[in-house]
């Protein structure tokens, strides 16, 4: 069956060319629907490092949320994500499911305005939801 995702990219290395990398890879494996405004946003927990580039796509899918994760891991891999540093540190690009047809799936939405912003750029109907 079709599933609606939201997924949210991120990056503060060499953000723009990353995200549009990104962006690229997922069109190419699944059915983009639409994108958001791509905004800079200050690092949140470590603060000594550049700012980032965030934003969301919508997209339909067929697969499973497993088996989309690891597609999405494979993006990061192929674009030189390393898994050894803090979460919270500098990266390439950070791909996150941040909702899944009607659900929020990320709780990190809750906390940063500019998840929820993109997820309602791109589903306006989950205002609800906030």
């Amino acid at each position: 069956m079709m599933a609606q995702v939201i997924i949210a990219l991120g990056s503060n290395i060499e953000p723009v060319k990353h995200i549009e990398a990104a962006l690229q890879l997922i069109e190419a494996q699944f059915n983009l629907l639409a994108t958001s405004r791509f905004i800079e946003t200050e690092p949140i927990g470590n603060k000594n490092q550049a700012a980032f580039l965030n934003g969301a796509v919508l997209i339909s899918s067929e697969v499973d949320e497993l088996e989309l994760k690891n597609s999405l891991n494979k993006i990061e891999a192929r674009l030189g994500r390393d898994r050894t540093q803090p979460k919270t540190g500098p990266r390439t690009i950070d791909l996150d499911i941040i909702a899944w047809d009607e659900n929020i799936t990320d709780p990190d939405v809750y906390e940063r305005d500019f998840l929820k912003q993109a997820i309602l750029e791109l589903r306006p109907e989950f205002h609800e939801k906030f």
